[in-house]
């Protein structure tokens, strides 16, 4: 065997190995980063939609889905707690409390307002 047998027999295999190693550095590090920014949007949607106290069949079917893909990239689970506070909350929004006819009445002062002009309006 001459030197670039050699070389191409150690070189190939090292080269493989340093491609394979700095791609899984690369996807791992690309998976953390997805995992982190949906974490965010699972918490930001959270405190939205309970701030708002509620959230609709729509709204409840696209943070699911941004939990499904959270947890398929390995969560480990503290999301969980969130998510069942999220899904507890009411689809409707809250109705406004119904006022009575007396409520709904403006306020009438009991006495008149009167005034007075000192001096018939003069000025001396």
């Amino acid at each position: 065997m001459d030197f670039w047998e050699i070389a191409k027999a150690a070189g190939v295999p090292a080269l493989l190995l340093g491609v394979i190693i700095t791609s899984w550095v690369q996807i791992h590090a690309v998976k953390k980063g997805v995992q982190a920014l949906l974490r965010d949007r699972l918490v930001q949607g959270y405190k939205f939609y309970a701030a708002q106290k509620y959230a609709s069949v729509d709204d409840r079917s696209n943070l699911e889905n941004v939990y499904v893909q959270y947890h398929k990239l390995g969560a480990n689970g503290v999301m969980d707690d969130l998510r069942d506070k999220f899904l507890a909350l009411p689809l409707d929004p809250p109705q406004p409390a119904p006022q009575t006819q007396a409520a709904a009445q403006p306020v009438q002062s009991a006495a008149p307002v009167t005034t007075t002009i000192e001096n018939g309006g003069n000025n001396q």
